[in-house]
């Protein structure tokens, strides 16, 4: 039994019952006895347990958990209190401030926005300690595509907001015309700091689209 979001759990059933997907749960859970993973197993499925299906209204792909102590909680570019900014995150909280003018809460914990509806998914959700990328040949890309797929055919009106070339090359699960996509570079320093992440508006145009469909707009 995997223990997910119980509205997630409907629309990705069929999922669990693959053979992709039971070799992926054999490998994960030998890899988290045999050695340090992240994040911690309770909270692999953290980003759907806190953003039910129909509550859906953003998206932001990230691509693979922290891998270093205390960092991964399940949640794309987010980190518990009292944890350091990541880079990403810092150029992320920037441009939030930049384009609306606000100051942001300076915890790095982004579970004030899965709370609202923002679905901060992760491409691969596990990964062993000190070695980015690790579990991402497991099957885990078949599993999140499905949740990806599943959100474009059955919602309506979600932003999906893909940073980066990796998240870009989901693009084609998404059904443009019954949802909004932005685009830009990672923001990652590397990718940042070259230009097409910074000034692009972003979470303002988000909000916008949330506010003509009728919804409640994030608060960042």
């Amino acid at each position: 039994m995997v223990r997910i979001e119980e509205s997630w759990k409907a629309h990705l059933e069929a999922e669990f019952e693959k053979p992709y997907f039971r070799q992926l749960s054999e490998y994960v859970r030998r890899e988290y006895k045999q050695s340090t993973c992240y994040p911690p197993g309770k909270l692999i499925f953290n980003a759907f347990d806190l953003c039910p299906f129909d509550k859906v209204k953003v998206v932001i792909l990230g691509q693979d958990p922290y891998h270093e102590p205390g960092q991964a909680m399940g949640l794309s570019f987010s980190v518990p209190d009292g944890i350091a900014l990541p880079p990403s995150l810092q150029n992320i909280y920037k441009e939030i401030e930049q384009d609306l003018g606000t100051p942001v809460q300076r915890s790095g914990n982004l579970t004030r926005w899965a709370e609202q509806g923002v679905l901060l998914l992760n491409a691969t959700l596990t990964v062993r300690a000190h070695q980015a990328n690790s579990h991402q040949k497991l099957g885990w890309a078949n599993f999140t595509d499905a949740a990806i797929k599943a959100l474009s055919d059955h919602r309506d009106h979600i932003v999906f907001m893909l940073w980066g070339g990796f998240a870009r090359s989901k693009k084609y699960l998404i059904d443009a015309k019954r949802h909004f996509i932005l685009e830009s570079v990672h923001p990652s320093p590397l990718s940042a700091n070259r230009g097409g992440w910074f000034g692009q508006k972003q979470f303002s145009r988000c909000n916008t689209y949330l506010a003509e469909q009728g919804e409640k707009e994030i608060i960042w």
